[in-house]
């Protein structure tokens, strides 16, 4: 029987299933906003509220739980001085969970993500949806903008 069994199996095993979810994670740390199948953003949803935890905590026992869950490693190869900076400015998953999310969630208790459902995949009417923290600054997508032609014709219109 499954009583009390709560963990998605997503069609994978254990290892492939943890490695996903610590990517899908990962990218949302990195990105702020992912799109996937509303099961994995299900699925990945605690592992990101307790990273944040963690996050909030601070410690160095705190960084190295995170580290582990979210298989964080360094650069590969050798970079230079400046390719090393550049690589912990933008792709250093834990620096940017410690010194960038958590802050921002210090005064919240749990709650730190959102699903927004959408609609369902074209080839195989997956059901997807938006996985994103609370409380950020929203990513505004660029608006496009009109075309000159039709501006043109707005102020003849406008005019007349």
């Amino acid at each position: 029987m499954r009583h009390l069994k709560r963990t998605a199996k997503l069609g994978r095993t254990g290892e492939h299933r943890n490695a996903m979810l610590a990517n899908l994670v990962c990218s949302l740390i990195k990105h702020k906003r992912v799109t996937t199948t509303l099961a994995k953003a299900k699925a990945a949803r605690p592992v990101a509220e307790k990273m944040v935890t963690l996050g909030k905590r601070g410690t160095m026992h705190a960084r190295r739980l995170a580290a582990a869950r979210l298989r964080a490693r360094g650069p590969a190869g050798q970079l230079t001085k400046d390719e090393r900076k550049k690589w912990r400015q933008n792709e250093d998953v834990i620096r940017i969970l410690f010194e960038e999310l958590a802050p921002n969630f210090k005064d919240r208790h749990g709650g730190y993500t959102r699903i927004i459902r959408l609609g369902q995949r074209q080839g195989d009417s997956g059901k997807l949806a938006i996985l994103e923290w609370v409380d950020l600054q929203p990513v505004a997508a660029p608006e496009p903008e009109p075309a000159e032609g039709a501006q043109s014709k707005m102020t003849k219109s406008e005019s007349k």
